[in-house]
């Protein structure tokens, strides 16, 4: 069974967030800035949370995990916003 997940993250070196950012994108979908969508199964959850694990530096960044519920049968995503309106982020995302 496949969970939806927010992974949101926070991290301080450039090097390691772009890292982050190139091994969530393996998982799900890109929100914004440092949040994406996925839709896991729990192996692919533990191999997320392992690769994640490994790059993030413990004492100074945080990598949250917000549980949305069953991937399926909860009907259609529905994403609204305040202020700038949500536009989906399929372009390539450059990091400096």
């Amino acid at each position: 069974m496949r969970t939806t997940y927010l992974v949101c993250y926070d991290i301080c070196d450039d090097k390691r967030l772009r890292q982050v950012f190139k091994t969530c994108k393996d998982y799900g979908n890109h929100l914004q800035y440092s949040v994406f969508e996925c839709d896991l199964n729990p192996v692919e959850k533990a191999e997320l949370e392992a690769a994640l694990s490994a790059i993030i530096n413990h004492s100074e960044d945080q990598v949250l995990f917000v549980c949305l519920g069953p991937a399926e049968g909860r009907g259609e995503r529905v994403i609204t916003a305040l202020g700038l309106p949500y536009v989906r982020m399929d372009a390539p995302c450059y990091i400096v």
